[in-house]
C-alpha cells in the first residue's frame, strides 16, 4: 500500500492484463506431435516435416490457417455424430493456441522446455511379419491425368489354414498412393480380370466373386496415410487359406512424373482360431444416382431393417466429388435416432475407416439409415465437370458413388452371416430386381432351410439373369435334385462344368445325380476325373467304389 495525500492508505493500481505468452515448448510442441506428425515425417504422405521448431516455425502461417478452416488434421467426422477411436481431432482451445502462437511471433520458448519428438517404428509397425508377400509387378502411374485405381494380386505362400490378426500395407511411394484396400479373394476371380499373370488389373470397386455359401470376410483391411495397423481382438482374426488371393486395391494420384508403385504387405498370425464371426453391412442406391447439372441439392437414400441384434465395430462412408452432407444414422424400434456417422463437408480426398471406441448396440428391428446430398452445380469447387453435366452412377473417379458400410457383429453365438446376407438379399430385390447375387444368394438359404421348392424359381432367375455363369448352374442343378427333377438337373451340372472345367464341386455333383440315375459308367468318368486333380479325397474315393460296384451288380 502507498499513503495519499490526505493520509489514507490507498492500493497501487494493478498493470493492465497482458495475453499469456504462447510458446512452441509449453503449448504447440505437444499438439503438433500428437496430431501431425504421424504424417509429416520423413517417407511419409505429407509434403513436409513437422519434427522441430525449425519445421513448424517455417510453416506457421500455413498451420494456423489449415486449422482454422479444419482441413488440416483431416478428421471428417462430426463431433457429437459417432464416438470414434484415434479421433484427430483439434478442440478449439488447441486451434486457438496456434492462432495466438502465430500472432505473438512464434516464440521457442526455453529449449529445455520442449518435448522429444515422437519416435515412430523403424520398418514394420508391429514387428517383423509372419509372412511378407509382394506384388509380382511394378505399375507405372502416368505423370498427370485423373486418379488413377489399380488392383495388385498377391498370393501368399501358405500350406496350411492361417489365422490373421494384422495386416500392414506398404503401397509403395506414400505422396502417390492416397489408400488402399485389402480384399480376399478365395476364387481366384482377380487372376481372371488380368491380361497376363502378375499385371494387375484396372477398377475402382471390385465385384469380387464368391461363393454363395461363403459370406463375406467381414474386416475392413484398410490402409491410409499416417494410419496405423488394427490388430484384431481374439476371436475375430480372419482366415486365409492356401490358394488364396489378396488383392491391394489401390487409388493413386499423379504426381507429374512416371512413378513405380509396387505394394507389399505383412502379415501376422495367431494361433487363437476365429470364434465370432462379423459382416460387412452396405447400404447405397446407385441406381437413383441421376443428378442433374446445376441442381445443388441431389439426396439419396437407403434404409435396411436389422433381422437381428448386432454390435457394430466400424464404419466407412464413401462418395466421389459432388457429396457434400453425408449421414449415417439408426432408428431404434422405441423411435430413439442414434447417430453412426455424419459428415457435414465431405472430402473424398481423406476417406477412413472409422472404428467405434465401445461397439454400437442396435437391437432387431432397428432400421439403419444412409442420407448423402450432392451438390452439381458450378458452386461446388470439387465439382470436376465445367460446365456441370449430367453425373449417374459408375466405376469412374468422375462418376458417383454413394455407399455406407458398417461392420457389424451379430450378438449370440455361432455365425449367423447367413441369415443377415438373406436379409441384405430381399432388401437389394427390391430395389433390383434383377440382381443376380441376392438371387443366388436367397435361394441358396431356402435350399438350406429345406424349402427347395421355393427355392427353384428363385434360383432360375438367377440363370436367366447371367447364364453364363457356373455356380449358378451348379446351384440350380442341386435346386432340381432335391425336387426330383433329376434329368434336369444332370444338364444344369453339365452346362456348370462346360463353363468351368475345373469346377470340381459340379462335377462331384453330377457324378452322384448320375449314379441316382443309375448312369454309372459315366458316374465313373466323372469321379476319375475328380481323383486325377485330387488323388486323396475319401468322399470320391468312396463315391467311385460305390458306382464300380453298382456297375459291377448290374451287370450281373
Amino acid at each position: 500500500m502507498a499513503r495519499g495525500v490526505a493520509g489514507f492508505a490507498v492500493l497501487a493500481l494493478a498493470p493492465a492484463c497482458t495475453a499469456q505468452t504462447i510458446t512452441f515448448a509449453h503449448d504447440i510442441a505437444p499438439i503438433v506431435y500428437e496430431h501431425c506428425a504421424s504424417c509429416h515425417r520423413p517417407g511419409e504422405s505429407g509434403p513436409f516435416p513437422l519434427l522441430t521448431y525449425d519445421d513448424v516455425k517455417k510453416h506457421a502461417a500455413q498451420i494456423a490457417t489449415v486449422t482454422k478452416s479444419k482441413f488440416m488434421p483431416p478428421w471428417l467426422p462430426e463431433a457429437g455424430h459417432g464416438d470414434f477411436a484415434d479421433e484427430n481431432r483439434l478442440t478449439p482451445e488447441q486451434i486457438g493456441k496456434i492462432g495466438e502462437w502465430v500472432a505473438q511471433g512464434t516464440p521457442e520458448g526455453p529449449e529445455s522446455e520442449i518435448p522429444p519428438a515422437p519416435k515412430f517404428a523403424e520398418g514394420w509397425s508391429l514387428g517383423t511379419p509372419d509372412l511378407i508377400v509382394e506384388a509380382p509387378k511394378a505399375f507405372t502411374v502416368p505423370p498427370d491425368g485423373t486418379d488413377v485405381y489399380w488392383n495388385f494380386v498377391l498370393s501368399p505362400s501358405i500350406t496350411k489354414r492361417r489365422y490373421v490378426r494384422a495386416v500392414e500395407v506398404r503401397p509403395g511411394e506414400k505422396r502417390i498412393v492416397h489408400h488402399a484396400n485389402v480384399i480376399i479373394d478365395r476364387s481366384e476371380w482377380g487372376r481372371e480380370q488380368e491380361a497376363s499373370p502378375g499385371s494387375g488389373f484396372a477398377g475402382m470397386e471390385l465385384a469380387n466373386r464368391r461363393s454363395v455359401f461363403d459370406p463375406d470376410d467381414g474386416h475392413f483391411l484398410f490402409w491410409r496415410p499416417g494410419g496405423a495397423p488394427y490388430i484384431e481382438p481374439d476371436g475375430l482374426a480372419w482366415t486365409l487359406d492356401p490358394g488364396n488371393d489378396l488383392i491391394v486395391n489401390t487409388h493413386m494420384r499423379p504426381s507429374g512424373k512416371p512413378e513405380q508403385i509396387r505394394p507389399t504387405i505383412g502379415l501376422y498370425f495367431t494361433d487363437k482360431p476365429q470364434s465370432r464371426f462379423p459382416m460387412l453391412l452396405q447400404l447405397e442406391h446407385d441406381s437413383a444416382i441421376k443428378i442433374p447439372p446445376g441442381v445443388r441439392d441431389f439426396p439419396v437414400s437407403d434404409d435396411f431393417k436389422l433381422p437381428m441384434d448386432v454390435d457394430v465395430l466400424s464404419v466407412f462412408a464413401h462418395a466421389h466429388y459432388l457429396a457434400t452432407l453425408m449421414e449415417g444414422y439408426a432408428t431404434l424400434p422405441d423411435g430413439t435416432r442414434k447417430w453412426l456417422i455424419r459428415i457435414p463437408q465431405w472430402d473424398q480426398s481423406w476417406q477412413s475407416v472409422y472404428r467405434y471406441r465401445e461397439p454400437v448396440f442396435l437391437p432387431k428391428g432397428t432400421v439403419i439409415s444412409m442420407r448423402y446430398h450432392y451438390d452439381n452445380s458450378a458452386a461446388n469447387v470439387r465439382n470436376p465437370n465445367h460446365p456441370p453435366k449430367l453425373v449417374e452412377a459408375g466405376n469412374h473417379a468422375t462418376d458417383e458413388m454413394g455407399h455406407l458400410w458398417l461392420q457389424v457383429l451379430p450378438r449370440g453365438t455361432g455365425d449367423h452371416r447367413l441369415e443377415l446376407d438373406e436379409a441384405l438379399s430381399r432388401h437389394t430385390l427390391e430395389k433390383y430386381p434383377d440382381d443376380y447375387r441376392a438371387h443366388m444368394v436367397l435361394g441358396a438359404l431356402l435350399l438350406a432351410r429345406t424349402n427347395a421348392q421355393a427355392a427353384v424359381p428363385i434360383v432360375e432367375a438367377a440363370v436367366r439373369i447371367n447364364p453364363k455363369e457356373p455356380e449358378a448352374r451348379n446351384l440350380l442343378g442341386a435346386t432340381l435334385v432335391r425336387v426330383g427333377r433329376v434329368p434336369e438337373a444332370i444338364e444344369q451340372y453339365k452346362a456348370a462344368i462346360a463353363l468351368r472345367p475345373d469346377f470340381v464341386n459340379a462335377r462331384f455333383n453330377l457324378a452322384r445325380a448320375l449314379v441316382s440315375s443309375a448312369r454309372y459308367p459315366e458316374a465313373i468318368e466323372q469321379y476319375k476325373a475328380i481323383l486325377a486333380v485330387y488323388p486323396d479325397d475319401p468322399d470320391v474315393k468312396q463315391g467311385l467304389a460305390q458306382a464300380e460296384e453298382a456297375a459291377k451288380a448290374r451287370q450281373r
